[in-house]
């Protein structure tokens, strides 16, 4: 049910092993089996954020019960990874948190 979209204009060189790293760090994040989570990595994007194409990305975290509490510890992290993985300075990374209703998350014929 976790949900980690990540958009950027950055080349990945080894986007096999960054999703599946991305996978394992959304489980561990959100406290969620590693087997409910999906990543989606789109690289090499068309994204101009502040004017520029400076490396950059957008990232959406979608996952029922989400804690909004924690959604501050989450950017962090989150922003911490993508800097160590992909090189793109905190500055330069926005993030949508959703927490979706469980009727409107549907997975293997049915809704959670």
């Amino acid at each position: 049910m976790p949900l980690l979209e990540i958009n950027t204009n950055t080349s990945i060189d080894n986007i096999q092993q960054f999703a599946e790293q991305a996978s394992a760090f959304t489980a561990e994040l959100v406290g969620k089996p590693e087997s409910y989570v999906m990543v989606k990595v789109q690289q090499e994007q068309t994204l101009i954020f502040a004017g520029t194409n400076a490396p950059a990305a957008h990232i959406k975290l979608k996952s029922l019960a989400l804690p909004e509490n924690q959604t501050s510890d989450f950017s962090a992290r989150i922003c911490a990874f993508l800097s160590s993985h992909l090189d793109i300075n905190s500055t330069r990374i926005y993030i949508e948190f959703s927490s979706p209703e469980r009727h409107m998350w549907g997975w293997d014929n049915r809704t959670f």
